[in-house]
């Protein structure tokens, strides 16, 4: 039994779809009908049910999903067991929200390449959803990401930050200063926004949706350095986590608006998948953001660790 094989059949059950996992593998459509035929062969039952264009996992498929996942785990455990501890090589792949890559990691990086530098670390980013399909399917070893306090069983949680969302201008503009600004006023000024999708996008919607008004933001975009740009030219008023200003903050060249509006509080958090092996350089990373960031209280902490 291939290995490669087994991680087809994993894409292929999560995204019900054979075009789509040939599309994320690489492979032509026709080479994972092949490799599914094989692994069916090789198991002596049917893993699909195939009902025209549609498939849909048989019984005996979904039991075979742990069973896969395992083999996977196995793999990756006898690929490490010789390496050095003490200096971790190999890939770390890292899935994260955009504001996060840009404000809050890369001294972290940066501190993270001086301990294991021969490690070959990548960024993926997305929306949540996207990020969330990552860790299932094996596409990032940890997730860092921005959402409300959320968990998932065959996650295991290492850390929990609270970051508050805040609408935020130019020291220079009009309404800097006011108290209590009420949050119609915010919507007549031009916004400059995170792309719908967002966590905290999402729950400002839906304040001004309960209120019956609308927001018509002059531009969306999902990097949040265009948007801090725009800002620091005195053009529009943004809403944003907090990490994703404060050195403009700190140095006063941006200000947090009094919104009377309620309180939209995010979460940073650190996860990983519970079938996931711990690699020395994943064990290296989780310890350094547990140092810069610190552990929630509730958190279980890291399992399976080297």
């Amino acid at each position: 039994m291939e290995l490669r094989t087994v991680r087809t059949f994993l894409r292929v059950a999560e995204l019900q779809s054979f075009s789509r996992a040939a599309q994320q593998l690489g492979y032509s459509q026709a080479a994972v009908t092949v490799q599914i035929k094989q692994l069916e062969q090789e198991l002596g039952t049917q893993l699909f049910e195939r009902i025209g264009k549609r498939i849909k996992l048989t019984e005996n498929g979904a039991r075979f999903i742990p069973h896969a996942m395992e083999l996977l785990k196995v793999a990756q455990k006898a690929q490490t067991f010789i390496s050095d501890d003490s200096k971790p090589s190999g890939q770390l792949r890292i899935g994260t929200a955009e504001s996060l890559s840009i404000s809050v990691l890369p001294q972290i990086l940066l501190e993270f390449h001086a301990l294991c530098p021969a490690v070959e670390t990548s960024i993926h980013t997305g929306l949540i959803s996207e990020l969330f399909d990552m860790v299932r399917q094996n596409d990032v070893d940890v997730l860092f990401f921005l959402d409300k306090k959320t968990d998932f069983p065959e996650w295991v949680k290492v850390l929990e930050r609270p970051e508050p969302i805040v609408f935020v201008a130019s020291c220079g503009h009009p309404l800097a200063g006011e108290q209590n600004i009420p949050l119609e006023k915010i919507l007549t000024q031009p916004l400059a926004l995170t792309e719908k999708g967002v966590s905290y996008r999402y729950d400002l919607e839906q304040i001004v949706a309960a209120r019956n008004l609308e927001m018509h933001p002059f531009l969306e975009t999902g990097n949040t350095d265009i948007i801090v740009h725009m800002l620091l030219e005195n053009v529009g008023i943004s809403f944003l986590p907090q990490y994703a200003v404060q050195k403009h903050l700190d140095a006063g060249r941006l200000t947090i608006l009094s919104v009377d509006n309620p309180q939209i509080q995010m979460w940073s958090q650190l996860v990983y998948h519970r079938n996931k092996w711990i690699t020395p350089q994943m064990q290296q990373w989780i310890d350094l953001m547990l140092q810069r960031i610190g552990p929630a209280s509730d958190c279980p902490g890291p399992q399976n660790m080297l």
